[in-house]
């Protein structure tokens, strides 16, 4: 008996040890991130590279070392900041890199949006574009002489080795391009004043909205390209245009536009609210973080339609949005955070983008039953618009009077299914593990 409570105390302090050593190599690194609370920057505090936050004595460290600066800026929700994580920031190798030629800042672009302001402005210019994780080099002072969004792993070492070395072998060079940057940089934001009174013309409207037809969709909606962003503010210009100018071409265009976005994968059919953008031209595959600013704007402007048309889609998709909205980014006290990631744990217990949200065709037919047929119709569930790994993501293609005619519904029959349909698929995600809340609070 006393062999047995032996056994049983030393599998047990071997278990306790076992679960230690994995708690301590999950947190096998801590830097200076630890102690903010910004939970973009918490999400690299156990990286090894020794990220410092944005202050004044993380460049003056910077300046009496004489090292170059990297300025790396992204938000919790961001997919493509996750996986440059994964590929580099998490890696040794990298990180040795980093901690030996640079001082390295991680910077939440929402709770510094001004530095990311400046950077970002940078980065356009070098590169004609922008977007997150945004990642600068810059001179010990701040200025900066490379930059662009997303590496690969071989990218940014190619690109922090070229760098570092150019730096300490001929530093005027890295010195006179920063100067020409940022030369640059205060043209771009240059605002000329003048003592002209404004002269407002209804002309210069029309002629504005003329050119810019160039850059509309008119068969899928939205700006022309390969990606498809929402941009409420900019087709809120042209809801009112169209209205006030009684654009018919621009009318029809918005009402493509609108429709599609409201049928399409990037509007969340089961809870309501949109996706930050479509990476395809029929806005089916959405980027799936949804963020608080894009879904405060479309409420706008799918508002201000609705009081134009009187379309009954619009006025639903107000409601939904407005209900995800009060039930996922709402805090107790009323005011509201920031978004929702993209990526969460799938059935493996792997983080990976979207397993939130989308649905395999077996799960669905069990949920559905006998409903899965016209379901399927409904929410264009077929060999051609499976997306990764077996997955769908449920998207519409046509109006609801026209889908119930088809299936010999009227509109209130169609309305109990769809409403009943939402039920169990809300009910079944609720048990899934729930994308991260970033619960920050912006009052800008």
């Amino acid at each position: 008996m006393r062999n047995l409570y032996l056994l049983i105390a030393f599998s047990v302090f071997f278990i306790s040890c076992n679960k230690k050593n994995e708690a301590t190599e999950s947190f096998k690194y801590t830097n200076d991130l630890i102690t903010e609370t910004s939970p973009y920057l918490l999400q690299h505090a156990h990286n090894p590279v020794n990220w410092k936050a944005y202050n004044q004595e993380t460049l003056d460290k910077a300046k009496a070392e004489n090292k170059l600066i990297v300025i790396s800026i992204g938000y919790s929700a961001c997919h493509w900041c996750h996986v440059m994580e994964k590929e580099s920031f998490e890696d040794e190798t990298v990180a040795k890199l980093m901690n030996d030629n640079f001082v390295s800042i991680k910077i939440d672009k929402e709770e510094r949006p001004d530095i990311d302001h400046i950077y970002m402005t940078a980065v356009e210019l070098m590169t004609g574009k922008g977007a997150w994780p945004l990642n600068c080099i810059t001179l010990p002072d701040g200025r900066p002489i490379f930059g662009g969004t997303y590496f690969t792993k071989e990218e940014w070492i190619k690109a922090l080795t070229e760098l570092s070395t150019m730096y300490k072998t001929n530093p005027q060079k890295a010195i006179d391009y920063a100067d020409k940057l940022a030369d640059g940089i205060k043209r771009s934001e240059l605002i000329t004043v003048t003592d002209k009174k404004a002269d407002f013309k209804n002309s210069d409207i029309i002629t504005a909205a003329k050119l810019w037809q160039e850059q509309l969709d008119f068969k899928d909606g939205g700006f022309a390209g390969s990606t498809k962003f929402p941009m409420p503010g900019a087709l809120n210009f042209l809801l009112r245009y169209s209205e006030q100018n009684d654009d018919k071409q621009i009318k029809q265009y918005l009402e493509t536009t609108l429709a599609k976005m409201a049928f399409g994968g990037i509007y969340d059919p089961v809870g309501g609210g949109f996706s930050r953008y479509a990476v395809d031209t029929k806005w089916h595959i959405p980027h799936f973080e949804k963020m608080l600013y894009d879904n405060a704007q479309l409420v706008t402007l799918y508002s201000d339609a609705y009081l134009a048309t009187k379309n009954e889609l619009y006025k639903k998709t107000v409601y939904e949005t407005l209900n995800f909205v009060e039930k996922e980014l709402m805090a107790p006290n009323g005011a509201f955070y920031s978004s929702l990631d993209a990526d969460s744990k799938n059935v493996s217990d792997k983080m990976e983008e979207g397993a939130y949200y989308v649905w395999n065709k077996k799960e669905l037919q069990s949920l559905l039953k006998a409903d899965y047929p016209l379901f399927a119709d409904y929410y264009t569930i077929t060999d051609d618009t499976m997306w990764e790994n077996q997955n769908y993501v449920l998207f519409k293609t046509q109006p609801d009077n026209d889908f119930a005619a088809k299936h010999k519904l009227s509109i209130a029959e169609l309305d109990v299914k769809v409403r009943s349909w939402k039920g169990i698929l809300l009910n079944a995600r609720s048990k899934r593990e729930r994308p991260t809340l970033d619960n920050k609070t912006l009052t800008s």
